[in-house]
């Protein structure tokens, strides 16, 4: 029993390490947080440092996610017996959990991304077969659009949309699912704002719908 109260603690202070900081860190004390959007995830990361900070930093912070829904529930911590009672609501805490611990990571001042990689992440390790259509959405929106940040949100409510028809899904998986889509949205509530204002950078690499595009 004291693993649903344990293990989602457990992946909030995984979710906190924050990789774009990590990096950073790593980098000479590069904090990601004052460039560009100001945001400390992987779109941000590749526009402000490049290619390669960006690619570890989706390292990370999709890592922490799948360790936080394939290893963790089933991981026997000292104290707690590994057990599979309960192991689906355990998987929703620990997902739900290690998303929050990335937007509001203990290790720096509760300022951390937007948690799309580590919803990823997460989604790989609860249901990986949800993942495909979600990731579809977002790569469909973003060359569409140019907006990663709606295709970002579009990504997670097709999770919550695929959890809810798929056949079997149990409550549990529905109700991260849910959670975690209304947190991408609302985490993305700024570049919302910006759509509507005109003034959301867009990702002219991969939007085929225009040429000239306002740099990021």
């Amino acid at each position: 029993m004291m693993s649903i109260i344990v293990k989602p603690v457990v992946a909030y202070l995984l979710g906190s390490l924050v990789g774009g900081l990590l990096v950073g860190r790593l980098r000479g004390g590069v904090d990601i947080r004052r460039m560009g959007s100001g945001n400390a995830g992987g779109t941000n990361a590749l526009r402000t440092q490049g290619k390669l900070f960006a690619f570890w930093v989706l390292l990370i912070d999709i890592g922490k996610g799948w360790l936080a829904t394939a290893v963790l529930p089933a991981a026997a911590l000292p104290g707690l017996a590994a057990g599979a009672h309960g192991r689906e609501w355990l998987v929703a805490a620990c997902g739900l959990a290690v998303i929050l611990g990335h937007l509001y990571p203990l290790w720096y001042g509760f300022r951390g991304g937007k948690g799309v990689a580590t919803l990823i992440g997460a989604v790989l390790g609860a249901a990986p077969l949800l993942l495909l259509p979600m990731l579809a959405v977002w790569l469909l929106t973003v060359i569409l659009s140019g907006y990663v940040g709606l295709g970002s949100m579009l990504g997670a409510v097709t999770f919550a949309l695929g959890a809810a028809i798929r056949p079997g899904t149990r409550g549990a998986l529905l109700a991260f699912a849910v959670l975690a889509a209304v947190l991408i949205v609302y985490t993305h509530r700024s570049n919302i704002a910006r759509m509507f204002a005109g003034t959301e950078p867009r990702a002219r690499r991969l939007w085929l719908l225009g040429t000239h595009t306002r740099s990021s």
